[in-house]
């Protein structure tokens, strides 16, 4: 995974709970997982309306050409 080994991934940890602490650490991932939530989200509407955009420009087309 990104070329990080389970020792650098232990250490990120580390460093992350002495910056931040224990007990701000579950808000920081419940804000990350929100994120992560919201970005899937956008980008599984924003593909949607490409599709259905596409899907219109080509039936446009079909009823023009008949």
């Amino acid at each position: 995974m990104f070329g990080l080994g389970t020792t650098e991934l232990i250490l990120i940890l580390v460093i992350v709970m002495v910056l931040f602490g224990a007990k701000k650490l579950p808000a920081l991932g419940e804000g990350l997982a929100k994120g992560i939530r919201s970005f899937r989200t956008n980008i599984a509407m924003d593909d949607k309306e490409t599709k259905d955009e596409k899907t219109s420009k080509i039936e446009e087309e079909d009823k023009k050409s008949s």
